[in-house]
């Protein structure tokens, strides 16, 4: 009788952790379902005790997941605005060169005309070298591609560097670019690449101040850094678009009739990030602004 109700006993504690085996089983299973279909996890009673940390580590994998998936989208909706960017830039220049290809092709074009032409379509071969390498430029500086050295150097050499490049286009408007007396500092920074930023500033300027106008440089050294300062007489900027300015791809209302692609700021400001360095803006509509780069003392890392 004794071995009887023992084995009966035996039999029904076996079934029962079949049967609670089986019921955390289903658990898990539905509890995995909820992670695949990034639904909240609700907690069971069946899953209480040993298998709460089970619970909360699936919890944190369903929202790494819904983090994944919510940057993946961020990331196709950059890609997509980058392509449509892109897209709009590059149709100006290019519509422009078949217009000129069109005209060139008209045997009785004179000498004078035709060179007119060529001309033209130089200046918009140039024009879609640059859009292409700055796009290339930013893509690779955002995905930590373009890896540059930076370190202490002179300074003055990078200024006269960006002035040189930009020297050609201020003469054809009469524009006088005049610095202030400055010591020649080291600062940490890339020549090159520093060279840009100044480049885009001055291009910048030389761009939106009226014929005969001025650009003036500046270098104030502080305790950490040193601000590289470029003031312009132009049109200014209007006070809702400063803080919009360094965006990609940003042109303002008044940019309209003149040349640019919305790239050269942000480029910039992608650089100067590189050097651990910062631009900022100082402008009134109407009268003129000043562009200024800080940059670190010396040539410590």
């Amino acid at each position: 009788m004794g071995y009887v109700l023992l084995l009966a006993v035996m039999s029904a504690v076996c079934l029962f952790d079949i049967y609670r085996k089986r019921r955390m089983y289903r658990e898990i299973d539905r509890l995995l379902d909820c992670v695949l279909n990034r639904e909240e996890l609700c907690r069971s009673e069946v899953l209480e005790g040993d298998f709460s940390a089970l619970v909360s580590k699936l919890d944190r994998i369903r929202q790494m997941m819904d983090r994944q998936v919510e940057r993946a989208g961020e990331e196709k909706e950059q890609v997509k605005s980058l392509v449509s960017n892109m897209s709009h830039q590059l149709k100006t220049p290019l519509a422009n060169l078949s217009i000129y290809a069109d005209i060139l092709e008209n045997q009785e074009l004179d000498d004078e005309k035709r060179r007119e032409m060529t001309g033209k379509v130089k200046r918009q071969v140039e024009k879609l070298d640059w859009i292409i390498g700055s796009l290339g430029k930013m893509v690779k500086l955002e995905q930590d591609v373009i890896t540059f050295q930076a370190k202490g150097l002179p300074i003055r050499e990078t200024i006269l560097d960006a002035v040189d490049a930009v020297y050609e286009k201020a003469e054809k408007k009469n524009i006088r670019i005049i610095s202030e007396p400055y010591e020649d500092v080291r600062l940490f920074h890339n020549r090159k690449w520093t060279a840009e930023v100044f480049v885009n500033i001055l291009e910048n300027a030389v761009k939106y101040v009226e014929m005969g106008g001025t650009v003036q440089i500046g270098v104030r050294p502080f305790e950490l850094y040193t601000e590289i300062w470029f003031s312009d007489d132009g049109c200014g900027i209007r006070e809702e678009e400063i803080p919009y300015i360094f965006r990609r791809f940003y042109r303002g209302k008044d940019a309209s009739g003149v040349s640019g692609s919305g790239i050269g700021l942000y480029l910039s400001n992608l650089i100067l990030e590189k050097e651990k360095g910062y631009m900022t803006v100082k402008s009134v509509y109407g009268e003129g602004s000043c562009f200024s780069v800080c940059l670190r003392n010396g040539g410590e890392s």
